[in-house]
Formats: structure tokens, C-alpha cells, sequence
């Protein structure tokens, strides 16, 4: 059983915190020497010693660990954990009997009250991405919990942590059941994604992403043509043209990107040599396509938060402008332009405000056609917005 002791509270984050507010931060603590290692059960209490809540340590991000329980004598225990896993099952619910969608988050952090963790489920297996050494410690209460809370093929992880909080990156993520397959075949609003759930931090989409797909195909791909930069493996390529695109052309810098996304073509079954699969930096791909006078009627900004190659280094918070303006100069009048990050380190106003600058600047105008968050699955508390940090906007170039 993990080590339980008790910390002080600073007064004045008391409210927050009793009010839902999940995230520990280091200034809140008044006697952070006592807590030695990550994993530690915290009792917080006031200065007077009464009970506030229950927390436990792991170093992520900007904190220092995680809200677990608002009950003073509740023991963190594969009990605990079965609970949470299974409320957070009956929310998804609704997804479990959708035939056409067999991938989906099925816990998610702080969400679904386990900040550190999230699961997700790929046709019958469970994937664990642990983000703390300290949630990892709980790791034999936890996988005890998800094994008795479910039907399953088997089970996965992904260690995104190493002793000093930073992200790893690990192979042989297997832990128990059956192997999945690789790929596994599962399927999005009826599309297929090929996925490996043993071949490093990533296993090939991202979940988080189907409500924009799916709008992609549905209302805006039928006879347009489609620039997917940043690609990945495709995905939004894949949706593009099964919605009945006139050509699809993925950049990516990544050289895994050519045969990634060919294999997603394939297992869709669409003929990838009508489909543009390009191996370079997306900025200079920007400047080819100018050179050549190239315009697109869709064009898919979906950049990460940060990347760094030989030439350059993107960050979204200070970039992201100059990003639409390089989009924004190869779209054709009334084309669409889906910009979406993933960065926690601003807002939507301040994202809309980053695409009425890169017009501006451009002298061009715009509307915005619609936007979109993390979907249902990817379950987000109220008192804790930067949990929502997916921000996708459907723009519109009118000049």
C-alpha cells in the first residue's frame, strides 16, 4: 500500500482546490520537504491540521500531482481505482455499442478524477499511457482494477516519464492477455486506421481528432482539393478522400510518413497512386507551392505544440501566425483552411486571435465556419479548462 502522510496547505488555495480545481502546484504545499518520493498519498490539511482533501504526488508538467478524493478516511487501493474506471466505462457507454467506431478514450486523466493516466481502447485492448512516476506507482492497483472492470483481449502501456519527469519513450509496452495483431485494423465513424500498440509513443491516429475527420468528409471534401500538412500517417487525408476529394496531397517531414500513410490508403482501400504522400519540411514544401502557383481548397494546419528540425524550431504559442499566413497564401478565394493545435498554453480567444492577425497582416478577410474541442470521450472538467486543449477552427478565405 502506497505511504500516506499529511502536508499543509496554503490558506489561500484552499478554495480553489476544495472547489475542483485537480492539479497540486508546488507554491500550494507549505512543507514539500516531508514528501520523498512520487506515488505518496497526500493528505492535505489546513494549518490548523483539518482534513481538506486527498492527493497523491507525481511530478508532470507544471505539477506536483493530482486530486484523488475529497474523503478523508477513502483508501487508495485497486477498490478505489476499480471505481473510477468503471463510472468512467458507463459515461462511454454509448461508444462501447457503435459498431463503426472501435477506438476511443475510455478514461481520461483528471477528467474521469485520475489525473496522470489515461486509458484507451482499440477493439478489445486497453492501452495505459502513464504520465508520472508517481501514477505509475499505483500500477498493479490499477491494472488489477481495469482486469476486473472489463472484457478484454489484452493490455498495453506507454511510459511517457522517466526519474526526472520527462517524457520516454519505450518499446515491448505489452503487459498481458493476447497480442494484438500489427497492425490491428479499428475503425472511426466506419473508416479504418491501422494501429500498433507496440511500436513506440504513438500507435498511428489520434483519437482525439475523429469529430474534425468525420466533419471533413461529410460536409467540406467532395470535389476539393486537399493539402494535409504535418500529416502523420494521413489520417485526415484518408477521411478527405473517402468524402470524395479530387486529390489529396500529405506532407510531413517524418521519413515513416510515406510508408504510414500509404499503408492507411491501402487498408481503405482508396488507390494511393491518385494521392500526393510528400517526405519534406513543411515550410519549404509552403514555398514550393508558391513557386509554382499551387492552390488548394482545403488546407490542414495540424501542427505539434513544438517540433524542431535542422533549419527551424516551431513553437505554437509564438509561430502559429506565420503558419496561417503560409496557408493562407496558397488557398484558393473561398477555400477552407482547418486550423487546430494542441497546445494547453493558450486559449480559443487567443487562438482566434492568432488567425484574425495572420489575415490582417495579409490584408485578407475571412469567416469563421465553425470550431470544434476535444470530443466526449476525452472527458474534461470544468474547473480545470486547460484539460480541453484541443482548439480546431473551420476558416473560411473570402479574399
Amino acid at each position: 500500500m502506497a505511504k500516506e502522510i499529511d502536508v499543509v496547505i496554503k490558506e489561500e488555495f484552499i478554495r480553489v482546490y476544495k472547489e475542483g480545481y485537480p492539479l497540486i502546484a508546488q507554491e500550494s504545499i507549505l512543507s514539500w520537504d516531508k514528501v520523498k518520493e512520487e506515488g505518496t498519498v497526500l493528505n492535505l490539511v489546513d494549518e490548523s491540521g483539518k482534513f481538506i482533501l486527498k492527493a497523491y504526488h507525481g511530478m508532470q508538467n507544471k505539477g506536483y500531482g493530482w486530486v484523488l478524493s475529497s474523503k478523508k478516511d477513502e483508501k487508495i487501493n485497486a477498490a478505489f481505482f476499480t471505481k473510477k474506471i468503471k463510472s468512467a466505462l458507463e459515461y462511454r457507454k454509448e461508444f462501447f455499442e457503435n459498431e463503426n467506431t472501435t477506438a476511443f478514450r475510455v478514461l481520461n486523466g483528471e477528467g474521469d478524477g485520475l489525473g496522470g493516466l489515461t486509458i484507451d481502447y482499440f477493439d478489445g485492448y486497453y492501452l495505459l499511457t502513464w504520465y508520472s512516476l508517481g501514477i505509475y506507482e499505483f500500477k498493479s492497483d490499477i491494472l488489477e482494477a481495469l482486469q476486473a472492470s472489463t472484457e478484454h483481449k489484452g493490455i498495453y502501456q506507454k511510459k511517457r516519464f522517466d526519474s526526472k519527469g520527462k517524457y520516454l519513450n519505450e518499446k515491448d509496452d505489452f503487459i498481458c492477455g493476447e497480442q494484438a495483431p500489427s497492425p490491428l485494423l479499428v475503425k472511426e465513424n466506419g473508416t479504418n486506421f491501422a494501429v500498433y500498440l507496440d511500436d513506440g509513443a504513438m500507435v498511428g491516429v489520434f483519437l482525439d481528432q475523429r469529430d474534425v475527420r468525420k466533419t471533413i468528409r461529410d460536409k467540406y471534401a467532395k470535389g476539393k482539393s486537399v493539402l494535409n500538412t504535418f500529416s502523420y500517417t494521413g489520417a485526415f487525408s484518408i477521411f478527405a478522400a473517402l468524402g470524395g476529394s479530387t486529390k489529396t496531397t500529405s506532407v510531413d517531414l517524418a521519413k515513416r510518413s510515406l510508408p504510414k500513410t500509404t499503408e492507411q490508403f491501402e487498408v481503405n482501400e482508396i488507390d494511393v497512386d491518385k494521392q500526393d504522400i510528400i517526405v519534406d519540411d513543411v515550410f519549404n514544401y509552403f514555398k514550393y507551392a508558391v513557386k509554382k502557383n499551387l492552390l488548394f481548397d482545403i488546407v490542414v494546419l495540424d501542427p505539434p505544440s513544438f517540433a524542431r528540425s535542422k533549419k527551424r524550431t516551431f513553437t505554437a504559442s509564438k509561430d502559429y501566425v506565420n503558419l496561417l499566413k503560409e496557408a493562407i497564401q496558397i488557398t484558393n478565394r473561398g477555400g477552407i483552411i482547418v486550423a487546430s493545435t494542441n497546445s494547453a498554453n493558450f486559449s480559443m480567444m487567443t487562438f482566434s486571435d492568432f488567425i484574425s492577425r495572420a489575415f490582417k497582416e495579409l490584408n485578407g478577410k475571412y469567416k469563421i465556419k465553425e470550431r470544434f474541442s476535444l470530443p466526449k470521450d476525452f472527458r474534461v472538467l470544468d474547473k480545470f479548462q486547460e484539460g480541453n486543449y484541443l482548439k480546431v477552427v473551420f476558416i473560411e478565405k473570402l479574399k
